[in-house]
């Protein structure tokens, strides 16, 4: 082992581990290593430790390999996963997916590319008033507004330059064209693979159901779909 590259508190802690003594300059400390011997009772125990445990593990391998049993402790162990499989098809189904062409694909990458790079539009002194922190854009119109006039301490005020692809403008993140329904007579005639259903916040929970059960009938998919109980009155 080469002390020289070790720092005095490392020297020092080899020397506790040898049970000597600790004091003196790095030039002495080295020199008691050196006489004591490169590998100290704690280092050698440590080998001993470690070869112990791996002809433990080799053995243990050689009584595996020799014995009839291998093959059918490992079906054993992996006898259960058809069960996890179950479990996860009972919780899980993947969500509808619109039919599109490739074009459409790829603007959507696009404008999933350019919503990264857009900056967060904020209200006019948002930041001084938490009420106006949690609300949406809202265009200055004082005369003296500094984001009004594009001072550079200001943020970013909405423009025409912000705009995204136009051609799958208002479509869903996922492809899908929204249509808006309060009432499950709403859903007729709309083409599955093309549009998807968003449920009008005012429509209460018997009505929703109604709208869960006719857009399955009809292959639809809910974009904000919520679980239901369907208890009491609610069947």
């Amino acid at each position: 082992m080469d002390y020289d590259d070790l720092t005095v508190a490392e020297l020092k802690d080899l020397l506790r581990a040898a049970s000597l003594p600790v004091s003196g300059k790095k030039a002495e400390l080295i020199v008691r290593l050196t006489e004591a011997g490169d590998d100290s009772p704690a280092e050698e125990a440590a080998e001993a430790d470690l070869d112990e445990a791996i002809d433990d593990v080799d053995a243990d391998i050689d009584e595996a390999v020799d014995s009839d049993d291998l093959d059918e402790d490992l079906d054993d162990d992996f006898e259960g996963d058809d069960i996890f499989e179950d479990e996860w098809d009972d919780f899980h189904t993947a969500r509808q997916k619109p039919v599109l062409d490739d074009e459409t694909k790829e603007l959507l990458k696009l404008r999933a590319s350019q919503m990264k790079q857009q900056p967060k539009f904020r209200r006019q002194e948002w930041f001084r008033y938490k009420r106006l922190s949690r609300t949406g854009w809202k265009k200055p119109r004082g005369d003296d507004s500094s984001q009004r006039k594009n001072r550079r301490y200001r943020s970013p005020m909405v423009r025409i330059g912000y705009g995204k692809v136009a051609e799958v403008r208002g479509l869903h993140p996922s492809g899908f064209e929204e249509r808006l329904v309060h009432v499950a007579s709403d859903l007729e005639g709309l083409d599955p693979e093309r549009e998807a259903v968003r449920i009008a916040a005012s429509v209460g929970n018997r009505k929703r159901m109604s709208i869960h059960d006719r857009a399955d009938d009809l292959g639809l998919r809910v974009l904000n779909r919520r679980p239901i109980e369907r208890k009491g009155d609610l069947q």
